[in-house]
């Protein structure tokens, strides 16, 4: 017969094995997925990052953005920016720093999605007009057809996007002739690259749109301005559908461009 201490012994002798191999599952987890401490240490936006690109294999190691080829950049350097260095020298955190919303009207320097860390957005869609060339493909797009990247599926949101309206708002055709979709060129005014650069973007309806400058001159990115809107909230709706911020929801309102940025219209999904 076995003893009450024996038994107790061997009941304390499993507690110990099951321990051990649980904390052997947690390491090799750890080691799988370069998790480095609790998963809250990964912030939340390169857990976004991470899900909406999963074309990229990004992985967020020791506060860095890690790209499948082993290039790795800091999430967040660090550093104090006011909210024009935000626009001009941001890092992929500040690309978090504001919150989409859907307000009637946008707050004070409210700009969720004006913020590009470019070296990210060089990485992920070509470091040159040739490279990015390379990805574009050809959208229909009421009646006509648009280059649009084909890197992490952008292309065909935006080919979901048309089909959508197409189907559902055929009345707000009139809205949405393309006026352009891939420029490699630099934001109006400014050093920093226009999201046009990696094929993107695209601007519509520009007899129905507003823009802050054209509204107001090229005053200071902090000025006191108004805001104006003359494009259908229901066309905004389908394109944030399909991961697209709307140059409309910003403070620097313009209406006319949707840009693909399912990272920062994140919380909007169904």
């Amino acid at each position: 017969m076995i003893g009450k201490t024996s038994v107790a012994k061997i009941v304390s002798m499993i507690a110990v094995f099951v321990c051990i191999l649980s904390c052997v599952s947690l390491f090799a987890y750890a080691e799988e997925n370069d998790v480095h401490g609790a998963p809250d240490a990964i912030p939340e936006g390169a857990k976004r990052l991470i899900e909406v690109y999963p074309e990229q294999s990004l992985r967020y190691v020791d506060g860095q953005i890690i790209f499948s080829d082993g290039t790795a950049m800091i999430y967040d350097d660090g550093k104090s920016k006011s909210f024009d260095e935000k626009l001009d020298q941001s890092d992929i955190e500040d690309m978090f720093s504001l919150t989409y919303s859907l307000a009637e009207k946008p707050g004070y320097l409210q700009d969720a999605g004006r913020s590009r860390c470019e070296p990210f957005f060089k990485k992920m869609y070509g470091n040159s007009k040739a490279e990015v060339r390379k990805q574009l493909v050809s959208v229909p797009w009421f009646g006509k057809r648009v280059k649009f990247t084909k890197v992490n599926g952008a292309a065909e949101q935006l080919r979901k996007v048309a089909e959508e309206i197409e189907r559902d708002y055929p009345e707000m055709k009139k809205y949405m002739e393309s006026s352009g979709t891939f420029v490699w060129r630099k934001v109006r005014g400014a050093e920093r690259m226009s999201s046009h650069s990696y094929g993107i973007a695209i601007d519509i309806g520009v007899p129905f749109s507003d823009y802050w400058q054209w509204a107001y001159g090229k005053v200071a990115e902090t000025a006191q301005i108004g805001y104006k809107n003359k494009i259908p909230l229901e066309i905004v709706r389908v394109f944030e559908k399909h991961g697209f911020v709307w140059g409309g929801r910003w403070y620097h309102f313009d209406t006319m461009h949707f840009e693909y940025r399912p990272e920062i219209v994140y919380d909007l999904k169904e």
